[in-house]
């Protein structure tokens, strides 16, 4: 559930950072059903702050106009889209988003597929808390057969002309990623030079973290509760971001068997076989919705077909952990990946 903005919780620590005493201030909230963490460095307190409460009233924002399941901009599309409606009147930013998503959608062979979003509600995924039943084998089919893509959606202006009524979009595979963005937009327009955003696990880095570059820490998808053990270390550089698909923060439990969130669109039932999946996306515009969206296709391609997904999508630094913990990854990123995890792990061949 959504704090109210006012209840974000905020800390400061001192750090010496490039011969000069710096504020480190941290500053926290949830949004996206997700706890979303900012981190910045700076000698101006105040100026932290303000940029801090900024990007939080942002994302805010950004949950209010994005929400595929609560009234707004974008549920609204998607009601116009269910009714039959071809040309629907969208806001500047939807239509900008609708474009990007069909273009990562083409890019991955239709595995990230945000036009999918009745299956999300028959799974229950849609919902603050999922849980079963199960939905039944023949909605599944249905929802399915009816082929909700991206591509059944084109954009003139702020105008979009859908071509098939089973479409309804749902940008939770995307917007964690987007937010970032915007996060990294809003701190350089207020003078902010270094500063770490993470939201739910997709994270982003601007500048340094004083002498050193941003360390962050790769979770393990099973570690037990309230232990550390993380499956590696990595070092972030300016503008870099980091997108993590997993199957251990929204799923259930029905007889015995675990359900995610990330569905397979060919059949319309989870993604099964892999616990997680990290990319990290070098700096470029739209590195965190980039690096958000492009592990869903990797996470759905598994174990057996997730380095051929990488590699149409351009993605060279990736982890995967399949169903039995197991790491594999590419050459590039074990490189950079430090942990004895890792060290105990056969990497790519060279």
């Amino acid at each position: 559930m959504r704090l109210p903005f006012g209840l974000l919780a905020a800390t400061l620590v001192w750090t010496h950072c490039l011969g000069a005493l710096a504020a480190e201030y941290r500053a926290s909230s949830y949004v996206f059903g997700t706890l979303a963490r900012i981190t910045v460095l700076d000698a101006d307190l105040g100026r932290a702050q303000r940029a801090s409460a900024g990007v939080f009233r942002e994302f805010d924002r950004m949950h209010r106009d994005l929400h595929a399941w609560q009234p707004g901009d974008l549920m609204a599309l998607n009601e116009a889209i269910a009714r039959g409606e071809k040309d629907i009147l969208t806001t500047a930013e939807i239509a900008g988003l609708i474009e990007e998503a069909t273009r990562l959608s083409e890019r991955s062979a239709g595995l990230f597929n945000p036009a999918i979003g009745k299956l999300v509600a028959l799974w229950s995924f849609h919902r603050d808390q999922p849980g079963g039943p199960l939905p039944d084998a023949s909605q599944i089919a249905r929802a399915v057969e009816a082929h909700p893509r991206m591509a059944d959606l084109a954009v003139r202006g702020r105008t979009v002309h859908s071509s098939n009524p089973a479409v309804r979009i749902d940008f939770g595979g995307y917007a964690k990623g987007y937010a970032l963005d915007r996060a990294a937009a809003i701190l350089r327009d207020s003078g902010i030079a270094n500063a770490l955003v993470d939201v739910g696990g997709n994270i982003l880095a601007l500048g340094r973290h004083g002498e050193t570059p941003w360390r962050i820490g790769l979770e393990d998808p099973r570690v037990a509760p309230g232990t550390t053990e993380l499956l590696g270390t990595l070092e972030l550089a300016d503008g870099e971001a980091i997108g993590t698909s997993g199957d251990y923060r929204r799923y259930y439990i029905v007889g015995g068997k675990r359900y995610a969130h990330i569905i397979d669109p060919r059949s319309g039932y989870p993604a099964s076989g892999t616990r997680s999946v990290t990319v990290v996306v070098q700096p470029r515009p739209g590195a965190g919705a980039w690096s958000d969206a492009v592990s869903k296709p990797l996470f759905i391609a598994g174990p057996l077909g997730w380095r051929a997904a990488a590699d149409k999508l351009g993605i060279t630094q990736a982890l995967l952990v399949d169903a039995d913990g197991q790491l594999q990854l590419t050459t590039e990123l074990a490189q950079r990946l430090h942990g004895r995890r890792v060290q105990a792990q056969q990497s790519d061949p060279p």
